[in-house]
């Protein structure tokens, strides 16, 4: 579309440059920008365009323009309104859809900007009305409808405007009563109190009182004898009759209309085809409740006003009923359009460039106006994060035919092709013991065990009386929250289960494993010591990647290989790998391109392999969908600019991020349709609702209210008070307009973990931690657990009877802060050091701490030191030593003062005033730094910043 600079309004130069909402008023046929301020404030005699622009995780900017119509605006108004929309949209590049809004007829989407409602203004701007003047304050009556949304709209304060049906706003000077009609739902009636708030907000400033009137209930209240005299007396409703504006849309065919010059001819066909529309035309889709304008790319900015006012001509028939207007362009038409077709494809071979929003950038900034926004940022890059407490207790079972098989601590991490497993993860929440029950599906595993772990699975959350969030997880697929809770994961070919020695033994297929003798190669993955993966692959040149590194051994020899295009981080990962897949073997280190024959010939031979990482699922822009499931038909609306009050308890909701869904059960679900829940996030995988080839294995998360997770309220202004509320959601509400906004909710206690395996319903008092060492010498251990006391146990402990997840003894440190008299400090090493000397007199449970190839004997114990016990007190002696010379160093670097770790801490309930927040660890003390970070600090400077920070991060100091 060619753009000229006399197309351009003034007063849309630099618009859409930033997140956020703008907002004109039509005045002497010119937009006029409004204060933000005056942001939600409409008056029935204008015409205003709104831009919203939303920053999407691509680096785009998106654009939505809305042109609003009051009621009483002049035809002129809203022509001129419908006109500069387009000339907006030229002005952005031409890629925003164009929604025409109607006063009392909005989109939800309109809405959804101004939450709780709009509540439209007598008057208009100078062009039309008088501003209504401030008088004094009359008695109003506003009937609301909408479950999500909220439409407002003034009606006759009269008897014969109540109905049974809808939710009525009457507000007199001292007080706002709400009537509920008796056919309206609770999530209806709770979403009209937030339409009380805002009118005590805005018209009371805060100060009045709020009373809910019940329809058909005759009550000898006050509130209710008070809002029934109002009305001269309490007398029963009429029966509904419907009005015009409640009419049905009667069903009527879809049209394809071509618009040339301002005539709209009808475009004969069997069945509407993308290939129906030339991108050097414009064209109307009339599905009689919606119309669109669809603009070819090669279009003319007259010829796409020529069609926004053929289409304006068309809905304004008195005959038809109130008809949305979208205009959307050429490669960027939202899935409601494409939904209307009966074929479109994948992608559409159009001239899609930043040629038209580059040129529109060109034309401003020779005018002098920042035009940054107008061009595609840069992405927004950063390493995927957990959100989830990573220390916590882990239990892992392999699902054999119809039961579940616990696995020992050293093997919960070793997974198999072709098995299903369950796992349960418990760990520390705010307040109270949160849970995570998930399914694990390997690519080979049969349908009959995948049935089995979910029934089992489900009835684990059953007994824990459905507080645990449920995960089902296929691998290939699996999330980072599920890397991070077992860090170091390994899948081998094969199965060990029933169901897969069956499959493989009726369908004669070779066996493969462990099989030690033959020749395996993993490809090793992962982000670090706390979230790293080795996957068994096909021993064959073709399944090496540039962008990994792998290991490949085929009895005692074993080999590295590094592709070209890996980091020193990746190369360490494989050094970790090694001692778990073939521990005590010399490895032969390979590069690409530099390979020896010995490697090809095991690999059978060099092969053409790939460059590129493979492909995942990244996390992608948040949408949250309202479900309706009956009779296995599932139905999804979009909930827009969505927030925490969108979750209702008495709905079923989906959150998706592309990458997982969440399916959000609240508490006054049916409990019959609670069971459904999984079946639910199945059915929106199989829907599709953004048509974007969503993957049948993508992760579901169940969700239960009041059990929210870290790793889904993050997409939300969580505020854990509301969804720990009683009642249902009208009641809740009430209670909070009642009370001000304030939450009165009753703290939960905190739960007691459940563990299963046939031993006790309880967590016994010395359990077995069941988590996954990281393999990182200097990973920081929490939980009272010193970084010294770690580097010790792994030299002294016996390997054959180690266990791979059980911790070291809860013994804490108990050295004093560096104003502590040298006779306390003497005394408190004492008490360390006879803390740890009791500690080894008692051994823990096994444990097996895996050193890196890299440490291996670095710390071995000299030669005739045939006693353990000497050898034990040399160590500590030594340590005790060591630790009295670092506690004399200067500890205020750069003239800070120090400060103990809990007050540093985000988690503390005092913070320290006038300290940097973004440097917390530079207050510690150089003792208590070593202690936390099991390094000092010119050591910790030294690290890159990402891995800083992700040691900063588990020390909540970040």
């Amino acid at each position: 579309m060619a753009v000229s600079m006399r197309d351009l309004d003034q007063a849309f130069q630099g618009a859409g440059q930033k997140a956020g909402l703008e907002v004109w008023r039509i005045e002497n046929f010119r937009p006029v920008l409004v204060p933000k301020a005056s942001h939600g404030k409409f008056f029935m005699g204008d015409s205003y365009i709104v831009l919203k622009t939303s920053s999407l995780k691509s680096g785009a900017l998106r654009h939505d323009i809305h042109y609003w119509l009051g009621k009483d605006t002049t035809q002129d108004e809203a022509g001129t309104a419908a006109i500069k929309t387009v000339e907006l949209d030229a002005a952005l590049g031409g890629r925003a859809v164009q929604y025409r809004e109607v006063q009392g007829h909005e989109t939800e989407k309109f809405l959804s900007y101004f939450k709780p409602c709009i509540i439209p203004q007598e008057g208009g701007a100078l062009s039309g009305f008088k501003h209504a003047e401030a008088e004094e304050h009359q008695t109003r009556l506003y009937v609301c409808k909408g479950k999500r949304v909220v439409h407002v709209k003034e009606v006759t304060f009269a008897r014969s405007s109540l109905t049974h049906d809808d939710i009525f706003i009457l507000d007199t000077k001292s007080k706002i009563f709400q009537f509920n009609g008796s056919n309206s739902s609770i999530q209806e009636r709770a979403k009209a109190l937030e339409v009380v708030q805002y009118i005590k907000d805005t018209y009371h400033d805060g100060r009045c009182g709020v009373a809910a009137i019940e329809d058909g209930k005759l009550m000898a209240d006050v509130d209710t004898g008070e809002f029934w005299g109002l009305f001269g007396g309490f007398a029963p409703l009429p029966k509904r009759v419907g009005s015009e504006g409640d009419k049905m849309v009667d069903s009527h065919p879809i049209k394809l209309l071509c618009v040339e010059k301002g005539n709209r001819e009808s475009v004969e066909a069997d069945s509407l085809a993308r290939e129906l529309l030339d991108t050097n035309k414009c064209y109307i889709l009339d599905s009689r409740a919606e119309v669109f304008v669809w603009m070819g790319r090669n279009t003319s900015l007259d010829e796409r006003k020529g069609a926004s006012r053929a289409a304006e001509e068309l809905v304004s028939d008195p005959d038809r009923p109130q008809s949305h207007i979208m205009r959307v362009i050429e490669g960027f038409e939202p899935i409601i359009f494409r939904a209307k077709f009966d074929s479109w494809p994948e992608t559409t071979d159009v001239g899609v460039s930043e040629d038209g929003r580059g040129k529109v950038a060109a034309l401003l900034k020779r005018r002098g106006v920042n035009v940054k926004g107008l061009l595609k940022n840069d992405p927004v890059k950063e390493e995927p994060r957990p959100y989830i407490d990573c220390t916590g207790n882990l239990q892992v079972w392999r699902v054999s035919g119809e039961e579940k098989l616990l696995l020992p601590v050293s093997d919960q991490s070793k997974f198999y092709t072709g098995d299903c497993y369950i796992f349960q993860y418990s760990y520390s929440g705010d307040d109270k013991e949160e849970f995570l029950v998930g399914t694990w599906f390997g690519k080979q595993s049969v349908e009959e065990e995948r049935a089995s772990a979910l029934s089992l699975a489900a009835k684990m959350v059953e007994s824990l009386k459905f507080l645990p969030v449920q995960a089902r997880i296929y691998e290939g697929y699996e999330p980072v929250q599920f890397y991070s809770i077992f860090q170091s994961f390994i899948v081998f070919k094969g199965g060990m289960s029933d169901g897969y020695k069956n499959y493989i033994t009726e369908n004669e297929i070779p066996d493969v494993t462990n099989s030690e003798d033959g020749v395996a190669l993993f490809r090793v993955q992962g982000s670090g010591p706390e979230n790293m993966q080795a996957i068994q692959v096909e021993a064959v040149g073709s399944s090496l990647n540039s962008s990994y590194c792998y290991i490949l051994h085929s009895g005692p020899t074993v080999f590295t290989w590094c592709g070209s295009l890996t980091t020193p981080d990746d190369q360490e990962l494989v050094e970790r790998f090694l001692d778990v897949i073939k521990p005590n073997c010399q490895s032969r280190p390979q590069k690409e391109s530099t390979e020896s024959e010995q490697f090809w010939e095991l690999l059978g031979g060099k092969l053409e392999y790939p460059t590129q990482k493979i492909a995942r699922n990244n996390e992608s822009d948040t949408h949250l969908f309202s479900c309706t499931f009956s009779k296995e038909n599932l139905k999804v609306a979009e909930i827009y600019n969505f927030r925490q009050d969108d979750l209702m308890t008495e709905d079923i909701d989906i959150l998706s991020c592309h990458s997982e869904i969440f399916v959000w059960v609240g508490q006054q679900v049916d409990p019959k349709t609670k069971l459904h829940a999984l079946q639910i996030g199945e059915k929106f995988l199989e829907i599709d609702f953004f048509l974007e080839k969503l993957s049948r294995e993508t992760p579901i998360y169940i969700v239960m209210e009041g059990s929210e997770p870290p790793f889904f309220t993050r997409f939300f202004s969580w505020d854990s008070a509301k969804s720990a509320m009683h009642g249902n959601s009208f009641q809740r509400k009430l209670a909070l307009v009642r009370n001000d906004g304030t939450p009165a909710v009753n703290k939960p206690k905190r739960r007691t973990p459940v563990m299963y395996g046939g031993r006790s319903s309880s967590v016994p008092e010395k359990s077995q931690r069941s988590r996954s060492v990281s393999f990182s010498p200097d990973r920081v251990r929490v939980r009272g657990r010193s970084p010294a006391f770690n580097a010790l146990a792994a030299n002294f402990e016996n390997p054959s009877a180690r266990n791979l997840s059980t911790p070291p003894p809860m013994v804490r440190r108990l050295y004093p802060k560096s104003n502590t008299p040298d006779s306390s400090k003497l005394a408190s090493k004492k008490a360390v050091i006879a803390a740890l000397s009791a500690s080894f007199e008692q051994p823990p449970p096994a444990r097996e701490f895996i050193i890196p190839r890299s440490l291996k004997g670095a710390s071995k114990p000299k030669p005739g030191s045939d006693n353990k016990e000497n050898s034990m007190s040399n160590r500590l002696g030594s340590l005790t030593i060591e630790e009295d010379v670092k506690e004399g160093e200067v500890e205020d670097e750069e003239g800070l003062t120090v400060h103990p770790y809990e007050s540093l801490t985000t988690l503390t309930s005092s913070p320290i005033p006038d300290i940097d927040v973004t440097k917390r660890e530079t207050y510690l003390s150089s003792a208590e730094f070593k202690e936390k970070f099991g390094m000092t600090k010119d050591e910790f400077y030294k690290l890159p910043r990402w891995k800083q920070i992700k040691l900063k991060m588990v020390l909540h100091l970040f």
